[in-house]
């Protein structure tokens, strides 16, 4: 199987997981078996991989759009997945955004020291800093918009 197979069916298990077999199994009308074919590494299933309307079908119900993630990330393109839900609009401008960055900075460095502790990232270590590091990259994206406000 090659590489890129088995990057995709990585993921499109991790999308099945993420939405939970029953729920994926009805979203998609495919059977339990069906699915696990999918995303099974044996030689047998290499050339099985998920349906791209069973693909929008799973990542409307899961957390993270997984293989859509993989897809991009195999041609080099990076997506910004955007979870934060504020309580009010953001209208503090590049000051606020200053203050943001300095704390996302902060909590991203304590994640990162306290994961290199033992020596080794774990997977679930590595998540969080991946989580910390896209919400960085969001405020940076924020203050680049005010400040491009504030350049017009």
């Amino acid at each position: 199987m090659s590489v890129v197979s088995s990057y995709l069916k990585k993921h499109s298990e991790a999308l099945v997981k993420d939405v939970g077999i029953e729920a994926a199994c009805e979203l998609t009308g495919k059977s339990k078996a069906t699915l696990g074919r999918y995303y099974s590494p044996h030689e047998e299933h290499a050339d099985r991989h998920m349906p791209i309307d069973a693909v929008a079908a799973l990542e409307e119900a899961a957390s993270y759009p997984h293989v859509t993630a993989a897809l991009a990330e195999l041609k080099g393109i990076s997506l910004s997945h955007d979870e934060r839900r504020r309580n009010s609009e953001d209208s503090g401008g590049v000051n606020s955004d200053v203050i943001a960055l300095s704390q996302r900075f902060a909590v991203l460095m304590g994640e990162y020291t306290q994961s290199i502790e033992d020596g080794i990232i774990t997977i679930a270590e590595a998540k969080r800093l991946l989580r910390e590091t896209v919400a960085l990259q969001q405020v940076l994206v924020d203050m680049k918009l005010h400040l491009e406000e504030e350049a017009t």
